[in-house]
């Protein structure tokens, strides 16, 4: 009995190190002392750079396990942006962790895994392997928003993301089922043969549903308040961060591969996901509107940000300007990774500590942050910086990604998409400069219990986000470059 081909195994390299990186975290649990647990955030930054750094320079790209997967420029893109989230998320755990006393290495290890789902997720051109992927990434997820198991919040953020996260595997695993039975393959390049069924029709919804659901997409949406505000602060940005990249990435291609039958699907699918991208930059926005919990705030519009990316994924699925819009869509979710993960990081500094494991209902209100300019005017700066890139406020690297994606929209002559997503992220910047007012323009209502920028750690995930937002704000173009050719996918 022959075995698979060595490219097959060296295409799951990056996935191996990572799920070895875990086990090896798991081991050194048992032997490190509480002092020394800090030393596991290191760790794990360790196998995140060294699955990046093969991805990177991966050789002999191409379709692997029998076409169940696939190692091209855009996957090699996806891991690396996976995997610098991971080691951000993981500096900001450990600060935020070892101030509560709670700092273990399956922490760590559960987001290795995490992260090893969604670098599979971003291979995978097989539903079957898809499906595999997201539940690896999610069951890893759904451990870590439970991570702090005292106390209410925590709990019911984890059961509202697990009852909610089985319905949407339910929704992938069922329109998986109905797909193949349409085309008789789970195969992403091959499900177009079953199009014009009604088979086809409802299995590719019941999938893109379940995709919806992870990309926090309306309505799909519902979950994503609760869990965000209520799992530990590092959970949040680790989640907000990878899981919308790969399940973006598993999005495009598999959007790519079931729009090349015929034209009258084309034309469906662009009807659905317009109307999505529209509900979700409208409701996301709005909802972020009244929030005066910050960190509610960031989950709402991490919506409104599932939006403009949706509007990347119709303008290269449907509307013919693959290239651009795919590479506008790669900048965005790198733009986004960093800054995200940086504004969490900065309302996990200012939370108090507490005798339970979760901060009061306060812990994030708005007047948290009145003149932290002042107080900390390091970490304000930071929070400001932040919150100009979700706001697209030049020369930030939010605003480079919005630009190139709704200038790819325009080029494929989806103007109300474009306008639409300009009109939001003007209503979107209102709730962000909310906070920057706060911070520089208004007095200091509380400062009692902040703990913040005392850890390395915590300093060193600042200051490397901020360097990251603001350098492809300032110099965008090696980047860009980067992002167009990763836009080259192989289906």
């Amino acid at each position: 009995m022959s075995g698979f081909p060595t490219q097959d195994f060296v295409a799951l390299v990056p996935v191996a190190i990572l799920t070895m990186g875990a086990l090896v975290l798991l081991m050194t649990e048992v032997f490190l002392t509480s002092g020394r647990r800090a030393y596991q955030a290191y760790l794990t930054m360790v196998f995140a750079a060294a699955a990046a750094a093969y991805a990177a320079w991966m050789p002999v790209p191409g379709n692997v396990f029998g076409r169940q997967a696939v190692v091209d420029s855009f996957s090699a893109f996806v891991t690396v942006v996976l995997c610098a989230g991971l080691a951000l998320s993981a500096l900001v755990g450990q600060s935020w962790l070892n101030a509560r006393n709670s700092e273990r290495g399956e922490f760590y290890a559960l987001a290795l895994f995490g992260t090893a789902g969604m670098v599979l997720l971003g291979m995978a051109t097989d539903l079957l392997i898809a499906f595999i992927a997201v539940e690896v990434m999610s069951l890893s997820t759904y451990c870590l928003a439970a991570f702090l198991r005292r106390g209410k919040k925590p709990a019911e953020a984890a059961f509202k993301y697990v009852v909610l996260g089985s319905i949407s595997s339910a929704l992938l695993l069922y329109g998986s089922a109905l797909l193949y039975g349409a085309s008789g393959s789970t195969l992403f390049s091959v499900l177009p043969r079953g199009q014009g069924s009604a088979l086809y029709l409802a299995g590719i919804a019941l999938v893109a549903g379940g995709v919806a659901f992870k990309i926090a997409a309306v309505p799909f949406h519902a979950w994503t308040p609760d869990v965000y505000e209520g799992a530990p602060t590092p959970v949040t940005a680790f989640m907000a961060a990878g899981v919308k990249t790969a399940a973006f990435a598993v999005l495009v291609r598999l959007f790519l591969a079931t729009e090349s039958g015929s034209a009258a699907m084309s034309t469906s699918l662009g009807t659905v996901l317009s109307a999505l991208a529209v509900l979700t930059m409208i409701f996301g926005n709005l909802l972020a509107l009244p929030q005066r919990s910050v960190k509610r705030m960031l989950a709402y519009s991490s919506i409104g940000h599932a939006g403009y990316l949706l509007v990347g994924v119709v303008s290269a699925v449907v509307a013919g300007a693959r290239d651009k819009a795919l590479a506008g869509l790669l900048f965005y979710l790198a733009a986004y990774t960093a800054t995200v993960i940086g504004a969490f990081a900065v309302v996990g500094a200012l939370e108090r500590r507490t005798r339970g494991d979760f901060e009061p209902a306060d812990a994030w209100d708005l007047d948290r942050f009145a003149g932290l300019a002042r107080r900390r005017p390091a970490l304000a700066f930071a929070m400001a910086v932040f919150l100009f890139s979700l706001a697209g406020v030049p020369p930030t690297a939010g605003f480079i990604g919005k630009f190139y994606i709704f200038k790819a929209a325009m080029g494929a002559g989806l103007y109300g998409l474009a306008v639409l997503g300009v009109l939001t992220s003007v209503l979107g910047a209102y709730y962000y400069l909310r906070v920057v007012l706060y911070m520089y323009f208004l007095p200091s209502k509380d400062e009692a219990g902040e703990v913040v920028l005392s850890a390395p750690s915590l300093t060193i995930a600042l200051a490397a986000a901020v360097a990251v937002v603001v350098l492809l704000g300032v110099v965008a173009d090696p980047m860009v470059r980067l992002a167009q050719a990763a836009s080259a996918i192989i289906l």
